[in-house]
């Protein structure tokens, strides 16, 4: 050959060669932080979680995402899964772990300026709307319809459909998948029940008729005990019977403050009577307190979190664990309704690792690893856990935790929202709060907290 052909054939090598290095680079890094979530960039094989960990391996291996979350039982669980998961990818996993009360300033601190230090963070599903109305999180729908990012193991519709559209969502996006949720409902004592032939609570008037039945039957029994303390806690305890009533704080819809729509000053109503029936000392409980109240036997009923429920059963700490029966919260003159509340796994808008942070989010929540999770002290998120014979042997009130979510959904599809979209959610409830407590003392009536309440809700929400 001559020289003009000798030379073109090493510039077509070089050519070659620059593209294949430039290839390899780009395959590990570069497809992880500018990559369109709907194509998709991890290739390879993704039908096995060990199929599906070569791959992410493949692409990822040594590459670091940071976790701001709170102290939480599931975040301990999930910690104990993060050996397997870094050995399975090659991702480095840095846990930030915190108090609540710190959490949510240092997430949004982290947003404000802009510095996108963390990559996965742990969202509360009362932050969510705030969250994504800010852009502080990612949307995920994207994702979570890629076979190859998120694979038919992971199983997003096991995930129960009251915590997959009701606390990881804002304005009909995804901006979270569920990690721990909570429902609530009632335990109650089935040796009093038994003893003076009575039945458990199937609506909200035979509820306020068996705490006032039950309250002083026996030397320091009541007739009930939930948290109720002035502020949040109190807001929480009325919203957990106010939409069985068809009540609400806000209007959903339009954004209009309802405190003096009469479902709503007769759910007050209910709640201050209930709790005249409670501890003497219950307008200072948090769900510790009415808890404790309720373990210690001195409460024929107790309404509140499933996710307590562990702890009423217990041997070592409840000196009732053998005693109790559930149901759900029961059904209001508006129908059935319960509570939802619950963390979710987020991606940081900031984030410059986002494909390697989803393939942690998709490892931990998968159908896969939900068991588990769960023997590790994680709380529970899908059916099929739910429905898991030795889980349910250790915890006989999952089938009807399981009923209780399935009338939280009830909410869901009429386009309720349990935690009122808002993004002033805060000062809404610690308002609420106050005047349902200035109820309770005494210092004024339900109908004046109500509408004191409506003045204030206005001036918080602008309407």
């Amino acid at each position: 050959m001559g020289k003009k052909g000798s030379l073109l054939i090493v510039v077509m090598l070089l050519v070659a060669i620059i593209s294949a290095c430039g290839g390899n680079n780009g395959g590990k890094n570069e497809g992880n932080k500018g990559a369109d979530p709907v194509q998709g960039t991890s290739g390879g094989a993704t039908d096995t979680l060990e199929a599906w960990g070569k791959t992410i391996k493949e692409k990822y291996d040594g590459e670091e995402i940071k976790l701001a979350f709170a102290s939480h039982p599931s975040t301990e669980s999930f910690q104990k899964l993060t050996g397997d998961f870094e050995k399975l990818t090659g991702i480095k996993v840095k846990w930030e772990v915190m108090e609540e009360t710190y959490l949510k300033n240092k997430q949004l601190l982290d947003y404000t300026g802009k510095t996108g230090t963390y990559d996965v963070l742990m969202v509360d599903g009362f932050w969510m709307s705030e969250y994504g109305a800010k852009k502080v999180v990612e949307p995920l729908d994207s994702y979570i319809v890629n076979k190859d990012l998120t694979p038919a193991w992971f199983d997003y519709e096991d995930i129960v459909p009251a915590y997959r559209n009701g606390i990881s969502k804002y304005d009909g996006k995804a901006y979270g998948i569920p990690t721990a949720g909570e429902t609530r409902f009632i335990a109650y004592r089935k040796d009093l029940f038994e003893k003076y032939g009575k039945q458990p609570p199937a609506t909200m008037a035979e509820f306020l008729e068996l705490a006032k039945f039950f309250n002083g039957k026996e030397d320091g029994l009541y007739g009930v005990t939930m948290r109720a303390q002035r502020g949040i806690h109190a807001a929480s305890g009325l919203m957990t019977v106010m939409y069985n009533f068809g009540g609400g704080f806000i209007d959903q819809k339009t954004g209009a403050v309802t405190m003096t729509d009469p479902k709503t000053v007769e759910a007050m109503q209910f709640y201050v009577d209930l709790l005249k029936n409670a501890p003497k000392d219950v307008a200072s409980y948090t769900h510790e307190e009415a808890l404790s109240a309720f373990t210690t036997g001195k409460a024929a009923m107790w309404l509140d979190a499933t996710a307590l429920a562990t702890r009423i059963l217990d041997p070592a700490g409840s000196q009732v664990y053998d005693k109790v029966g559930f149901v759900p919260t029961p059904e209001g003159p508006e129908g059935k309704a319960s509570a939802l509340a619950g963390w979710n796994m987020s991606l940081s808008s900031l984030s410059k690792n986002k494909e390697a942070a989803w393939a942690f989010i998709v490892y931990m929540n998968s159908k896969e690893n939900a068991k588990a999770y769960v023997e590790g002290g994680g709380v529970p998120v899908r059916t099929s856990i739910y429905q898991d014979e030795e889980l349910v042997a250790a915890d006989p009130s999952y089938p009807v935790q399981l009923a209780a979510l399935s009338d939280a959904n009830v909410l869901v599809e009429k386009g309720i929202s349990w935690i009122p979209p808002h993004e002033k959610l805060g000062q809404i409830l610690d308002r609420v709060g106050y005047y349902v407590s200035a109820a309770m003392f005494g210092e004024m009536t339900v109908e004046e907290a109500a509408k004191k309440s409506q003045t204030e809700l206005e001036d918080i929400v602008g309407k």
